[in-house]
């Protein structure tokens, strides 16, 4: 059973303004609860007892809001990044020493789903594990192929039109092992090169989730899912 979780919430969520210049995304509420209460609870369900936040934009809001996470039986450790935040490679480095050596799941602290957590391999075979959706509007052209239970990066001719036409989106949940980050330095980058390059070593797993799922990127997109769930 995975134990740890990493939210990543230091955004400074661009798209979502005006309302993240007072509140960080994660803290804005939707269904009567904050964004980032939604994987609090279900982390907690799936077995998780620690998570890190990573915290940059509005940081001290988090523990204001959230406290130690006793309230859903979870030990909630905070990782502040400074004023401008790391991106979510060097974000994700900076929280290891309170991630630990095992593999742990990550969630974008800014999407809305009804994915069951439990349901990510315990023991991924490779580098990482990720989860994949159909492409949402604002997003139609996709992230990853998925063949065989492995992630195909996309980059340079597709092998076949059918596989262009089976392209996924990236839902923003995983599974990673710290190795993915070995010898990497600290500071500011995304992990998405990181991923590409352990992807075209066939060292990426992924899954196709059908569910409810959301990139609340936008207060119209907000809105939306605040309508679906009434």
């Amino acid at each position: 059973m995975i134990e740890r979780a990493l939210i990543f919430a230091a955004g400074r969520g661009e798209r979502m303004r005006p309302l993240s210049d007072v509140t960080p995304k994660p803290l804005l509420r939707v269904g009567g609860k904050a964004l980032i209460e939604w994987h609090l609870e279900k982390l907690a369900g799936a077995g998780v007892r620690d998570v890190v936040i990573n915290t940059s934009h509005l940081a001290g809001q988090f523990p204001a809001s959230l406290g130690d996470g006793s309230r859903w039986t979870l030990n909630i450790h905070y990782s502040y990044e400074g004023v401008e935040p790391l991106e979510t490679g060097g974000g994700m480095l900076r929280a290891l020493p309170l991630l630990g050596s095992e593999p742990f799941i990550a969630v974008n602290g800014d999407i809305w789903t009804d994915f069951d957590f439990s349901t990510l391999p315990q023991d991924p075979a490779g580098l990482a594990h990720l989860v994949v959706v159909d492409n949402p509007p604002h997003h139609p052209r996709g992230d990853f192929i998925l063949r065989d239970g492995l992630l195909d990066d996309d980059s340079g001719a597709p092998s076949t039109a059918k596989d262009a036409a089976r392209k996924l989106t990236f839902a923003g949940i995983d599974v990673y092992r710290a190795e993915l980050l070995d010898g990497q330095p600290a500071g500011k980058y995304s992990v998405v090169p990181l991923l590409r390059e352990a992807l075209r070593r066939g060292r990426v797993g992924g899954e196709h989730f059908r569910g409810r799922w959301s990139d609340v990127g936008t207060p119209r997109r907000l809105a939306d899912i605040e309508r679906q769930l009434r």
